[in-house]
């Protein structure tokens, strides 16, 4: 019997939602200035509007990965639906209790929405398109970074427009995956373990694990550089306007990484040289980023991070996704809460370190060369064990 054909328009949907939550995430950051004056408040206050996402994820992450495994269709639904609910929320009223509420609300979605990723790969894609339908929903994530941005700058004195935008984005991308969601998947038919049985199956593998410590440096080097790439290109001359360009070709650079390197690493099985070569290539251009910081190497250091580091999540996803079965939603809800926290961890070192450029681009060097062992350790660990057996 041949395989059911993959459904690529469940895809088309659901990274229209993921971008669209990365937009809601990013909102007031390049307009914290004039988001502070519409709403009377500081700098932290406006902050604060961004920060509750990480936040929230690493509280949510495991639950949201249960919920998809045991109700995959449901748990989506209700990130879609949380999604709009908090866009529109936001634009009932005009203060920043209705701001801060209406992204607490999209915070609490974004893990359902996230950690999806790999159980619409999973369930409404052939095998052969899993790798790519992956690396699509991860592109779009980033993707939605650059949108945000953009529309930032596009209505950077008109916050009511800005708002008002981004939550028909919000509403469409809900309908959109509400529509599709009639359908039920054709693929993949396990049916998760009850309780945190799901959580005891990813984390009883070791490969999971491995991929759990893996993705920690990778993302925590990634949010770093996006947080505190600017004050520390600043000594060198780099202006703040240019730095903001360098980080939209960052992320420009990851998109295309994204999209490319993840589909090809898996038709070849060549997973752990792409990301040993990744983690060289980010380790090699953050030190030259601390011998010669500037423009032009500010530029095309941080497109090579980019590049390399923003397909890494993509491939590890396709990995848990190959790996975990019918806890993939659970393992992947501890991908990106691993993500999260090395998010966390990473960023507030070197924030520690803002004041002192070269021993901050050096610490970076040194935990992507530390991360190589690790990944070399993937072939043992993946032939010494097989997938636990399902939890009762």
């Amino acid at each position: 019997m041949n395989e059911p054909r993959s459904r690529w328009s469940m895809v088309a949907a659901f990274a229209l939602l993921g971008a669209v939550t990365q937009v809601l995430w990013v909102t007031y950051a390049p307009v914290t200035d004039a988001a502070g004056r519409h709403y009377g408040v500081g700098d932290t206050a406006v902050g604060w509007l961004a920060n509750v996402f990480p936040l929230l994820y690493v509280v949510l992450a495991i639950p949201a990965g249960i919920v998809l495994d045991r109700r995959f269709r449901g748990g989506l639904a209700a990130g879609a639906v949380l999604t709009a609910t908090g866009a529109v929320v936001r634009i009932v009223g005009d203060t920043y209790v209705f701001a801060l509420a209406g992204q607490l609300v999209v915070g609490v979605a974004q893990p359902l929405v996230l950690n999806a990723i790999t159980g619409i790969a999973g369930r409404y894609l052939a095998e052969r398109d899993r790798p790519a339908g992956i690396a699509v929903g991860s592109a779009s994530t980033f993707a939605g970074l650059i949108v945000g941005f953009g529309l930032g700058a596009v209505f950077s004195d008109d916050i009511g427009t800005l708002l008002v935008v981004q939550a028909g984005l919000a509403v469409a991308a809900a309908v959109a995956v509400l529509s599709v969601l009639r359908t039920p998947a054709e693929h993949r038919a396990e049916v998760a373990p009850a309780g945190l049985g799901a959580l005891r199956n990813a984390w009883g593998d070791p490969f999971i694990r491995r991929l759990c410590a893996l993705v920690f440096v990778p993302f925590g080097v990634f949010v770093a550089l996006s947080t505190f790439a600017q004050p520390l290109l600043e000594p060198a001359g780099v202006p703040e306007e240019t730095a903001g360009l360098i980080l939209v070709a960052n992320v420009v650079a990851g998109v295309v990484g994204c999209a490319v390197v993840p589909v090809l690493a898996g038709r070849r099985g060549r997973e752990q040289v792409v990301l040993t070569t990744s983690l060289l290539v980010t380790a090699v251009a953050c030190v030259v980023l601390a011998l010669v910081p500037g423009v032009v190497t500010g530029f095309v250091a941080l497109a090579l991070i980019g590049f390399g580091l923003l397909p890494a999540l993509p491939i590890v996803l396709a990995l848990t996704e190959r790996r975990a079965g019918s806890s993939e939603g659970t393992a992947a809800g501890l991908m990106w809460l691993a993500g999260n926290l090395g998010g966390l961890v990473v960023a507030a070192t070197v924030g520690a370190l803002v004041g002192e450029p070269l021993l901050a681009f050096l610490l970076l060097a040194v935990l992507s060369l530390l991360t190589l062992p690790l990944l070399w350790s993937f072939n043992r660990v993946s032939r010494s064990g097989t997938v636990p057996s399902p939890t009762p």
